[in-house]
């Protein structure tokens, strides 16, 4: 785990290096200025020698300011390199999950995903941080502080010997304890962010249905939730303080009641026994960052096995056994004995051995009940799901023998729930294809019966759109999303129930403008509404994952139950 977070440093291990060497010199500066001050009272004031007093504190200062500037440059890098890391794990991370299939982000969530991109992320860089500074730093000042406390005492050091090893015995025991508390309590940060995220999604729907105080306890219980889990986690390591300060404060009077007598019994000088003191407190020091470090490296060492789970994650769809260069050369589709399962189960199938040969250019209605498998099926063709049994072909080659990049670049598709990004309508548009021109932005958007409403904005394409497509319905962002999938000109075009916002005189237009413009691609539509694809070529109906049908709209309503009840049904709302 410590090997594949320390490859993300990068470009950044300069600094991580140069932090500890930092470190050092300023350790090495400090732990002498206690020696001179035990000097100055054993030697100077007795002897009351002011020279060497000034000397001697004159020494003191320089070491002091010296051990100041080493402190603010170790600071300074070290930020530098746990911000560079985290910035590289970040980017690391998001390129990883950009990678993931969909089985891939439904495996971990949404919500967990942002945490680990977020809180688990901070965690590290703030380990790393302490890491190549406090982590090296305590130990450093630790053995210096004790060598000299040994060389002033052996016997007054035994009593500091003996707590050091009883104190790493106790916080080793503290971490076990409390590890998995803290990766219980990260689990219920997932839980609060997948609440916050839905609330937040489906604000309007909370505000329709006057369900802010119903989702205000949700949330309040969410938070509380956490609130234990956080407190039953830091319960264990609040011990640690109290008791690494009993065994040190304990040490310290042991310290001067032993020294006292080494005193008076004159095997002991009173500055040697201050500098012991001083020492004493340096390794207090020295411990008290280490805990300190224990206690992030407890919590972030829960957030590092999260992160890692990511980073490990083998992408379910990879494109390695593919031709290289191979591209899409017609737009003909086959399902060959294709299935498909979600849980990768052959007892528990989605889609259940299909056969369907579709000819480039032809148009084919998909028709079928609500958990028929209908998305499931189209999102077969561009690889966005693998199938579990059988092949899917595309220009005549499996959809495997392609790169995904080259798959997807041939396949415009418009999935049911139709998603806007920040930024204005023609960034949008450009998303299917970055260099587009405005003519052929223009002329997507007149397909998509789109060019009015969007001309009939202030603004027009340069009309910022909100986070999601806030500030457009729900039908013109239908047909944005319509537009943004015929400005890349596919040779495909899968359209996932995309008019089921759009009234029947736009539904109607937006199909003569596929047939006048877009009749060259295989167009493949998913309708609830049967006059959607009653003209489509051949029309598909699904029950139960199966194919139930193929035909046209004239032999399906002779030859087809399904069919024919689901049109005298629609026929039936229409009069």
């Amino acid at each position: 785990m410590i090997k594949k977070l320390s490859a993300y440093i990068g470009q950044y291990k300069m600094q991580a290096l140069l932090s500890p060497i930092l470190v050092l010199f300023e350790v090495v500066l400090e732990v002498f200025i206690p020696l001179l001050m035990g000097k100055i009272v054993d030697v100077g004031i007795p002897t009351r020698d002011f020279g060497y007093i000034l000397r001697m504190g004159g020494l003191m200062v320089v070491m002091a300011a010296g051990a100041l500037v080493f402190g603010a440059f170790c600071a300074r890098v070290a930020v530098v390199a746990s911000n560079g890391m985290s910035t590289n794990l970040r980017k690391g991370l998001f390129d990883k999950i950009e990678s993931f299939s969909f089985k891939n982000t439904d495996h971990f969530t949404t919500p967990s995903l942002i945490t680990r991109l977020t809180n688990d992320v901070n965690n590290i860089q703030n380990s790393f941080q302490m890491i190549i500074r406090m982590l090296a730093r305590a130990p450093f000042m630790l053995i210096l502080a004790s060598v000299m406390a040994y060389r002033i005492s052996p016997r007054l050091s035994v009593i500091i010997f003996a707590a050091i090893p009883a104190l790493a015995l106790v916080m080793g025991l503290l971490a076990k304890l409390a590890f998995p508390r803290f990766e219980a309590m990260l689990q219920k940060y997932d839980s609060m962010n997948a609440r916050t995220q839905e609330n937040l999604v489906a604000i309007r729907v909370v505000k329709a249905f006057v369900r802010g105080d119903y989702e205000s306890v949700k949330f309040k219980d969410s938070a509380a939730a956490l609130k234990n889990a956080q407190r039953k986690a830091e319960k264990i390591l609040v011990l640690a303080m109290p008791i690494m300060q009993l065994t040190m404060y304990t040490s310290i009077l042991l310290v001067l009641l032993v020294g006292g007598k080494d005193i008076l019994a004159g095997n002991l000088m009173t500055g040697q026994l201050m500098s012991f003191i001083s020492y004493i407190t340096q390794i207090l020091v020295s411990l008290m960052m280490i805990l300190m470090v224990f206690v992030t490296l407890v919590l972030s060492s829960a957030s590092a096995k999260r992160i890692v789970e990511v980073l490990d994650e083998v992408p379910a769809i990879n494109d390695d056994a593919a031709i290289s260069g191979l591209t899409v050369e017609n737009g003909s589709i086959e399902f060959c004995n294709a299935s498909f399962s979600y849980a990768s189960d052959a007892n528990n199938l989605a889609l259940s051995n299909i056969n369907l040969s579709i000819r480039s250019g032809e148009t084919i209605g998909i028709i079928g009940g609500s958990g028929s498998a209908k998305s499931t099926l189209v999102q077969l063709i561009p690889r966005l799901y693998e199938v579990f049994s059988g092949e899917v072909l595309v220009g005549g080659h499996n959809v495997k023998d392609y790169k995904i990049e080259a798959l997807r670049a041939s396949i415009g598709m418009v999935l049911q729930k139709n998603v806007l990004f920040s930024g204005t309508i023609k960034d949008n548009l450009r998303w299917g294809n970055p260099n587009a021109t405005d003519e052929e932005i223009t002329a997507a958007c007149k397909a998509a019966q789109a060019d009015s409403f969007i001309r009939s904005f202030p603004d027009g394409y340069d009309t910022v759109l909100g986070q999601g497509g806030v500030n457009v319905s729900g039908g013109q962002k239908q047909r944005l999303c319509i537009a943004r999938a015929l400005v890349k000109n596919p040779r495909i075009l899968i359209l996932d129930d995309s008019t089921s916002a759009v009234d029947t005189a736009t539904d109607a237009a937006i199909r003569a403008a596929f047939t006048e413009h877009h009749g060259d691609a295989t167009t493949i539509i998913i309708a609830q509404r049967i006059t959607s694809v009653m003209e489509a070529d051949r029309i598909v109906v699904l029950q139960d994952g199966a194919i139930d049908g193929v035909g046209t709209h004239e032999e399906l309503m002779n030859t087809n139950e399904i069919y024919r009840d689901v049109y005298l049904s629609q026929q039936k709302g229409v009069a």
